[in-house]
Order: C-alpha cells, then structure tokens, then sequence
C-alpha cells in the first residue's frame, strides 16, 4: 500500500518562500507590517504547497482562540452592516472565527451583555462597530479590560480606533460641487448622534468656509429616503439652491424622488451628491455622483489592529487611530449649474 504524502506545514511554506516562519506565521493571521512583496511571495508558496492552517492547533499553541467578537449596532443600515462584512471577510480571511451581538440600542447595559455574551464564548478580542456619540460613555470603560478595537467611532475615543475619514469625503463633495461652479452647497445632515453625520457635517462646513463661502442653514435627515424625499418637496421651491450634498445615499434617493415630482432638473437645475456608494447608486435616475467607503479596507485595518492589541495583551497600551481614505465617485447627477444663482 502506497504511503499518503504529509501534508504541508508550515516550515515548509517558510522554507519555498524564503522567509522565517513567523513571518509565514504573521501574514496568516493578516498582519499589517508585513511588506506588501513578502506577503505576495509567502501567499505563492502557500497555494503552492496548499498549505491550510488547522485553526484548532494554532489557537492551541497561542493559548488563545481563534474567535473573534463583534458588537454591532444598528446592522441593517447600510455603513454598519458593509462595515460588519468588511470585518467578517478580513477575520475569514485571516482563520478567524466571528462571533456577532448585534445591539438595537448601544448604552451601559447592553453592551454589558454583549460581552458577556462574547466573553463566554472565550473571544479573542471584541470589535465594537459604534457609530454613536454615546460610545465613549457605554463602551470604552468596559472595553479597557479586554482586546478591543472601535470601528468608526467618536473623535475622542482612548482605544485604537478605526474609521473611514469622514471629514475628507465631505471635503472631496462640496469641492467638487463647487469646482463645477456652484456659488454654495446646501447640506442634507444625518441624526445628530452620529458621529458620522456630526463629521460630514463639519466637513462640508469646513470646505465652505476655506473657498470663504456662504454656509446654508443645516437640513435636518434621519438617513432614510423619506427625510430626503420630505426635504427635497421644500428645496424644490427654493431657486437659490443649486447644489445639495446629502450625508447618504438613501436620503439622496429620495431628494432625487421629490425634485423628479417637482420638474426640478437634476443636474441642470439642482446637482446632487450623496455619500456612501451605495450599490443601487449607479442606476439611480440620474446615477449618482456620491462618496464611496472602503469598507473591506476598514475591514482588514481593524483586525490587524485588533491581533496587534490581542498581542500587547491590553486594549489601552499600544491604541492607534487608522484612517481610511474614501473617493468620490463622479457620475450625472452634479455638473455646473445652467443658470446664475443669487445668494440669499
């Protein structure tokens, strides 16, 4: 009877590609100071030899489980849940199991028995996606105790923290907006106890005031398409509004449904930009120009994030605070406006 070949270990993967097997070691397990050659050359050799890591035995000798938490509030909408996918993808990716808690509300109690939860389940380290203001007041004490990483949260948070730069993508549409010509840009915010809302928001009046422009009064939405279609049946009978940045998508929908209603042109009486890219956003009518999210970026950044503090052995030691730059996806609903627009 012949002799079943071994399966590759992996020395021998370190051994084909050249390198120690800790490296081989930090670029399964996603590691972000791995150099970009080292981690292609490592990745050859594991496809190569077809090298699969037993994750029982790797946990094992860490003296660590290969499980990671996630705490998650408000999953259905759009950003947390891309952001939840972004972070499952780069765990899976790396041979970690997710365990998720998803949260209605994110205070003191709940977040209590989320890590409970998780903490049972002997998690190596907690993610929390919290968008809310309120997130330094019900996480960051209990966080300090265990490996944790915070995924787009308040400016003033003490842990590391990940996030997508929500200042720089509304810079990126309010100058685009006025690059096109527009004299001013009118704002759609989202809720107020957003950290996201609350930085778009300051973004854009950033932007205006460095082209030293006048800054509308805020419109006030709650990210759904009603609130953008609510606001647009007024912007729509308002002639000085040339240009509207909506803080997403979904409120951009439904701008462009009321203006649509209205016989208001879009671009060429009133451009629009939203921001998040979502994937209806191209088929919309017209498709909109809007700010995309790297959300499988933010992914990756936050678990590698994530193994460093697991490895530091505190959550509070070594915080760093990453972040990723969004783009501007320009398509037909902005262009230069067709008539001249008095301020009022």
């Amino acid at each position: 009877m012949s002799q079943q070949p071994r399966s590759a270990v992996i020395r021998d993967v370190a051994r084909l590609a050249g390198v120690s097997h800790q490296t081989v070691s930090r670029v399964m397990n996603n590691h972000p100071s791995v150099r970009p050659e080292t981690r292609d050359r490592v990745m050859k050799a594991v496809h190569q030899l077809n090298f699969r890591p037993n994750a029982n035995a790797r946990g094992l000798a860490n003296r660590r489980s290969r499980l990671i938490g996630v705490i998650s509030f408000e999953p259905l909408l759009f950003g947390p849940a891309s952001t939840l996918l972004g972070v499952e993808r780069a765990a899976r990716a790396a041979d970690y199991g997710v365990s998720v808690v998803a949260l209605e509300q994110l205070d003191h109690h709940a977040v209590v028995e989320a890590l409970d939860r998780l903490t049972a389940q002997a998690v190596a380290g907690v993610a929390v996606i919290a968008p809310l203001l309120s997130v330094s007041e019900a996480t960051q004490t209990l966080l300090a105790a265990v490996p944790a990483v915070l995924v787009e949260p308040d400016a003033e948070a003490h842990l590391s923290t990940v996030a997508v730069d929500q200042v720089a993508g509304a810079h990126l549409a309010v100058e685009h907006l006025l690059g096109l010509g527009h004299e001013t840009v009118w704002h759609l915010s989202g809720p107020q106890n957003w950290s996201q809302a609350r930085s778009r928001e300051d973004g854009w009046r950033q932007a205006l005031q460095a082209a030293q422009r006048r800054v509308p009064p805020v419109l006030a939405g709650d990210w759904s398409p009603r609130s953008g279609y609510e606001v647009g049946l007024d912007l729509a009978q308002r002639p000085e509004v040339s240009a509207v940045f909506c803080a997403n998508d979904h409120q951009a929908l439904g701008l462009l449904r009321a203006l649509h209603e209205r016989r208001v042109r879009v671009p060429e009486d009133v451009s629009v930009v939203g921001f998040d890219d979502i994937p209806e956003s191209r088929y919309l009518s017209p498709p909109l120009t809007t700010v995309r999210q790297d959300f499988d970026e933010v992914g990756r950044r936050c678990l590698g994030t994530l193994l460093e503090v697991i490895e530091a052995g505190s959550a509070t030691a070594t915080s760093r605070h990453l972040r990723v730059q969004p783009t501007l996806m320009v398509r037909a609903s902005s262009s230069p406006p067709s008539r001249v627009v008095l301020s009022r």
